[in-house]
């Protein structure tokens, strides 16, 4: 309905929940009804009736950016439907990683398992410590700085950019300790003539997408200056394929701490 307020000549929206049959009341109580035809069905599978269209616009971002991602649509229906030189809202994501002191949450949600009203359930931590969380994060407990692991143009990219590996290098910026990795995105709407964005970050206005912990099994002494290198790998799960493997190489090599480990997370 934003987009026929704003002046598109016709409006093809696609939903394959039954959700669609109260838009359908919702759009002729506003008087759309000669403007938005809706289609229920999935894009891969649904047939429009025009050949091509000059604007998509879809809110495909999950935690972590790709997790129950629409993405792999959104790019199958821009290779099938969208004009030449098309605008896509949003068209630009990049996805950050920074690390963090969380002693407080890190005991909470993951060493609790070491005592539970006096027994040992050290088991379930094994598995709590693989799962990635995701909640907000407080500005004041980044200790890094934060760098890019992902960019992606949505434009241009293909589903295989969507699993993909990165390098990172976060700085120390004062005398702490670090308890995990936070990962966190931001996108923009750049085919405009006044582009604008947003961002999840601890840094920014509170979004539902939140930010996305990833704890480690061993809590980091870290100094102002010192550089906490790795490379984290996203893969979608061969069995499920919203749901995300990532893999985290982690090396550290400081005056107090020391580590070079590997660790495997699901964020399902």
């Amino acid at each position: 309905m934003f987009a026929a307020q704003a002046g598109a000549r016709h409006v093809y929206a696609v939903d394959c929940s039954s959700i669609i049959d109260q838009a359908k009341r919702i759009i002729q109580l506003n008087g759309f009804g000669d403007k938005i035809t809706l289609i229920k069905g999935k894009v891969e599978e649904i047939n429009l009736p025009v050949e091509k269209v000059d604007v998509i616009i879809s809110e495909w971002m999950g935690y972590f950016l790709l997790y129950e991602s629409m993405l792999d649509t959104v790019l199958y229906a821009r290779d099938k439907w969208l004009v030449p030189n098309g605008i896509l809202f949003p068209d630009k994501a990049i996805m950050y990683i920074c690390a963090i002191e969380d002693a407080q949450v890190k005991t909470e949600r993951i060493d609790f398992w070491d005592d539970v009203y006096g027994f040992d359930m050290s088991p379930i931590k094994e598995i709590a410590i693989k799962e990635p969380v995701v909640d907000v994060v407080d500005a004041k407990a980044v200790i890094s700085n934060t760098v890019p692991i992902l960019n992606l143009d949505l434009l241009t990219c293909t589903k295989e950019d969507l699993s993909f590996s990165s390098q990172f290098a976060l700085r120390a910026q004062r005398d702490d300790y670090a308890h995990g990795l936070v990962a966190y995105f931001e996108c923009a709407f750049t085919q405009i003539h006044k582009p604008l964005g947003f961002s999840t970050a601890p840094f920014a206005q509170y979004t539902h997408w939140k930010q996305t912990v990833f704890y480690l099994p061993e809590t980091l002494t870290v100094c102002e200056g010192e550089v906490i290198t790795g490379k984290i790998s996203c893969t979608p799960n061969p069995k499920n394929n919203r749901d995300l493997d990532i893999a985290l190489q982690v090396h550290f090599d400081g005056r107090h701490s020391k580590l070079n480990e590997s660790y495997d997370y699901r964020l399902r």
